[in-house]
């Protein structure tokens, strides 16, 4: 179909849809699990081989994708080599039925009791492992908040008060995972140290943006090389050290001081039998988009499968970048992008870092005088973007008139981090449900030359 068949708003929402496809959990699960006799292979001739004789699987699934991968191991794997029920834990929105699963909904981005007695359960059943079995572990974003497993004297409302300074004060994410690794039981390796002396084999659904598997869910199966030094470094640099939990500040300072166990590092022995294979990222998914682009008759061009800094600073990066290729545009062009940006929380409003920038990036078009008729899309491909019911929103050159026809100032909402009452006076909000999976944020933007 081409670009002139479709409004500009349906040709972002179809791009957006084709980038959240290319992330489908089951299909990634699926084509990566075969048996043949005896043997289980994990993997392709593109991600490699890993084969074995495990008729003693055991199942455990956290993350937004989880119920849907589990699915794939489900009709893949013989259900005599399963061990027990499954056990699956993922966002409230994206729990569903898994056949022979135990499936437990969570808090995100905070986490929350259920999570906890989700993450004890997990636990629990590692405790149990034997050598010979196969602990096969399917990862997707989320799983940081969804299995909180607070270490030492923490309690789960420290662990919370601490993750909403961190999401408040823009750390990054990885930065944010520093610091709950060396919190935890269960991250930064943690949960391959529990599943000793079981082989463990991790399918794992990237949300960030280089595929590092120690910041995807905070890393329970990898090598953690980050130190209790960093995390306390980390909290010293935004200035909320002093406003962090006691019981956290006291856990960090007597990790520094070698009274509790780092978390293991590379080269330990208890990841001599530990296997991963990366099933999906957020790059793969712009390369969908790019691909279903040109088959809409734009000239795609990629602006960065990198994207990160404060949503507003790269919203008007962007809108200078439209500017100049707005210049003497003689056919439809999109700019597209993926990543994770962050909000430094400054007001009190409602809205999450995709809803941010699409607002930012309609003040800073007007500000910059972009004049060619434009659509920008900023989306959360789990369809959720912060504390809200949007994946974020999808903006145009009138934005800014509904938003002020509703009598609101988008200036100043924008100011108060406000954006989604704003985006949902001009029918602006990017609204698709828990999509079931979850590789980061996808950044689409139109350009059509003027009549």
């Amino acid at each position: 179909m081409s670009a002139a068949k479709l409004s500009s708003r349906e040709q972002a929402s179809t791009l957006f849809r084709a980038g959240v496809a290319a992330a489908d959990p089951y299909l990634a699960v699926k084509n990566l699990l075969k048996t043949e006799d005896t043997l289980l292979h994990i993997g392709s001739a593109q991600t490699g081989y890993r084969s074995g004789t495990w008729h003693d699987i055991h199942l455990i699934a956290f993350g937004k994708a989880a119920c849907a991968m589990a699915d794939a191991v489900q009709e893949s794997i013989p259900e005599p080599w399963l061990i027990g029920k499954g056990i699956i834990v993922t966002t409230y929105d994206n729990v569903d039925v898994v056949e022979n699963c135990h499936v437990f909904g969570a808090g995100h981005p905070l986490p929350d009791a259920s999570g906890l007695h989700a993450a004890k359960t997990i636990a629990k059943r590692l405790s149990n492992t034997r050598p010979g079995e196969l602990v096969l572990v399917l990862v997707s974003g989320g799983g940081s908040a969804l299995l909180p497993y607070p270490a030492g004297n923490i309690r789960l409302a420290d662990k919370i008060a601490t993750t909403q300074l961190l999401l408040a004060c823009g750390a990054t994410i990885n930065q944010i995972n520093c610091v709950r690794k060396h919190l935890s039981r269960l991250k930064g390796g943690g949960l391959a140290k529990m599943a000793a002396p079981a082989d463990l084999h991790a399918l794992i659904l990237s949300d960030v943006l280089d595929n590092d598997l120690s910041a995807i869910a905070s890393g329970p199966t990898i090598a953690d090389d980050t130190s209790f030094a960093d995390a306390i470094a980390i909290l010293h640099s935004y200035n909320i050290w002093q406003q962090v939990p006691p019981n956290v500040q006291m856990h960090l300072q007597q990790g520094l001081q070698g009274l509790h166990a780092e978390t293991p590092k590379s080269g330990d022995p208890v990841f001599q039998h530990t296997g991963h294979t990366l099933v999906g990222s957020n790059a793969s998914s712009v390369d969908a988009v790019l691909d279903s682009a040109n088959s809409l008759g734009y000239q795609a061009q990629l602006y960065s499968k990198q994207l990160c800094g404060e949503a507003r600073s790269v919203a008007e990066q962007l809108v200078q970048r439209a500017t100049m290729l707005s210049t003497g545009l003689t056919q439809p062009t999109v700019l597209i992008a993926g990543g994770e940006t962050t909000v430094t929380l400054k007001g009190n409003g409602k809205g999450g870092r995709n809803q941010e920038m699409a607002l930012a990036f309609a003040l800073a078009a007007e500000e910059q005088g972009l004049n060619c008729p434009w659509t920008f899309l900023s989306g959360g491909t789990d369809g959720r973007d912060g504390p809200t019911d949007a994946a974020g929103g999808v903006v145009d050159n009138h934005t800014l008139q509904r938003i002020r026809d509703s009598a609101l100032d988008p200036a100043a909402m924008l100011n108060d981090n406000n954006a989604y009452p704003a985006l949902k006076a001009a029918n602006d909000l990017l609204l698709c449900g828990a999509t079931g999976t979850n590789v980061a944020d996808l950044q689409i933007l139109l350009l059509h030359p003027n009549e």
